[in-house]
């Protein structure tokens, strides 16, 4: 289908405000003490620890930071993981970033401790596919309903629960450096966009990625 003036008119001001042309060399450098650094490239679309959906080989990768609480990111998912899903070659990282308060951050924690037991997808479904505020025990509710192991995620945690911390210090780090300021924020290859897309506008971005990632 041809877009129309409007379309392509809305989609160059859409790369403008989110600069997505921006490449990962160019991040901006932190431009007071107690900010965070800028992650090099590895770090952020590398984490061997990060948990990937989508196609772990993919040619693209999709690096969204959110949190379980933020609504935003709850009413995005879906389409996201459809855009995922359709694309055949996105490789979607996922770095949980906890800044909406305790239990955001338990949410996090559990999530990724449900890794160990091999089922990190179906927490992560479980936790951003409610429309309520969580609560502790909303989230082990969620979490058994999904057929995960409670007892052992909870044991998991007590017994990985430096090394997952340590990822959430990154993540954190990760996008304090990118200069992000809320949830969700992505990475699309190597183009910056903090905020939230549409799924033609992030069909958009990801061709973009492509020819981007083409012209190197």
């Amino acid at each position: 289908m041809k877009r129309s003036t409007s379309d392509a008119s809305s989609r160059r001001e859409l790369l403008s405000l989110f600069g997505a042309g921006a490449a990962l060399s160019l991040w901006p450098r932190a431009s007071r003490a107690q900010d965070a650094d800028e992650p090099d490239e590895a770090s952020v679309l590398r984490d061997p620890d990060a948990p990937v959906l989508g196609n772990a080989s993919g040619d693209i990768a999709i690096v969204e930071w959110f949190d379980y609480n933020c609504p935003y990111c709850r009413k995005l998912d879906p389409e996201l993981q459809q855009v995922v899903h359709d694309d055949g070659k996105v490789r979607w990282v996922l770095k949980e970033w906890p800044i909406l308060g305790p239990v955001s951050v338990t949410a996090a924690r559990m999530a990724l401790a449900c890794k160990y037991q091999d089922k990190y997808a179906k927490a992560h479904e479980a936790l951003i596919g409610v429309s309520s505020k969580l609560t502790e025990p909303r989230i082990d509710e969620l979490l058994a309903g999904a057929g995960i192991d409670i007892d052992r995620a909870k044991r998991d945690l007590s017994a990985n629960g430096k090394a997952i911390d340590a990822m959430l210090a990154r993540n954190d780090s990760q996008a304090r450096g990118l200069r992000f300021r809320g949830t969700p924020s992505f990475i699309v290859g190597k183009f910056r966009v903090p905020g939230v897309l549409t799924m033609a506008q992030f069909e958009q971005v990801i061709a973009d990625a492509r020819k981007a990632k083409a012209s190197n």
